[in-house]
């Protein structure tokens, strides 16, 4: 028969052995979770690498396209200056004579106007004139 230390020792023994028996499932289970951490990384390593060239030939093209934007942006940059220029000098040639031929014409027309008015009135003036001396 079994003393109680031995029975003690017996079911120390027991609950050892069950609990290293649960430790090996959790290194195997863990062991698992490594393995595929693993191939996960690994498979992200091989997608990132070729998808950090492709944007790193984004970026050159991208690069190129706005050297080309910086270009067309100079060019128009130069057509505006040069039709401002040409806008001052069309206005500083064309706009005096213009404004000088407008006032004239305005002055012209005035005189013709008022001469005209004077003739109106003058004629009114002797008809009225003429009938009164008929009327008296």
């Amino acid at each position: 028969m079994l003393t109680g230390g031995q029975v003690a020792g017996l079911i120390v023994a027991v609950f050892f052995a069950i609990l290293v028996l649960v430790l090996c499932l959790v290194l195997v289970k863990l062991g698992r979770v490594v393995e595929e951490t693993q191939k996960l990384v690994a498979g992200i390593t091989d997608q990132t690498v070729p998808l950090l060239g492709e944007v790193t030939t984004s970026v050159t093209h991208v690069n190129q396209e706005l050297v080309r934007v910086d270009a067309i942006t100079a060019n128009v940059q130069s057509i505006s200056g040069n039709v401002s220029a040409l806008t001052s000098l069309f206005a500083a040639t064309l706009g005096s004579p213009i404004i000088k031929v407008a006032a004239f014409s305005y002055g012209v027309r005035s005189a013709a106007g008022r001469r005209h008015e004077k003739d109106v009135d003058r004629r009114v003036r002797d008809e009225l004139k003429g009938s009164s001396r008929r009327i008296g």
